[in-house]
């Protein structure tokens, strides 16, 4: 049985809340996808990056980048990534809705975007930025058993990251804030979500 329903997380959406928009000067836009599939139970899809990208070499994360000048919204860079990274077209995804900006050390303020697809296309992965995808339950994330907290320093200053480990994937920074922020959205979608543990404490590698 599934930890949430496709529903559920749909309606979560649905709501009307507050959503913690960021505008600071300094800090480069950038947009994620969080691609929530469906064909097979509710799976959450991730990349791993090269070891020849800029930034967050071989890191787990989910499809996005920075924002270009055309780039009309948040959405349309998210979308635009995914398209670019695994050859998802945005005529598969269902848009339903966008998480709390985040600001990560690197520089980045990164604004989630959820989105649905049903009925996935085969992928076709940009293998310049992306060495592998793969997928995990979303009931996974569910249980506070599967991840960890750790104590580390940004910038002289001390920070608590989770972790998660998924079938020798490390999951954690601003990916597993992510996933955090979408729990907190889909398990109260009555009240304000918890997430600003994903704002200017956020963290990346």
């Amino acid at each position: 049985m599934e930890a949430f329903s496709l529903e559920q997380i749909r309606s979560a959406f649905r709501h009307t809340i507050p959503r913690l928009t960021l505008h600071t000067e300094g800090y480069t836009r950038a947009s994620v996808l969080v691609p929530i599939f469906v064909d097979r139970g509710i799976e959450l899809l991730f990349t791993k990056r090269t070891e020849t990208v800029e930034k967050h070499k071989g890191q787990i994360s989910f499809p996005g980048g920075v924002a270009d000048d055309a780039d009309a919204e948040a959405v349309a860079t998210a979308v635009r990534e995914a398209e670019e990274e695994i050859g998802l077209h945005q005529s598969c995804i269902e848009i339903i809705g966008m998480l709390d900006d985040m600001i990560v050390p690197t520089g980045f303020l990164i604004t989630p975007v959820v989105g649905v697809i049903c009925s996935p296309p085969p992928l076709v992965v940009n293998s310049g930025e992306v060495a592998e995808v793969f997928r995990a339950p979303l009931e996974f994330f569910a249980n506070e058993k599967n991840g960890r907290r750790e104590a580390m320093m940004f910038r002289g200053k001390a920070r608590e990251v989770w972790f998660y480990e998924f079938q020798g994937h490390t999951i954690w920074g601003a990916t597993a804030l992510i996933i955090r922020s979408l729990f907190a959205r889909i398990s109260a979608p009555h009240i304000a979500n918890a997430t600003s543990v994903g704002t200017n404490d956020s963290l990346t590698s």
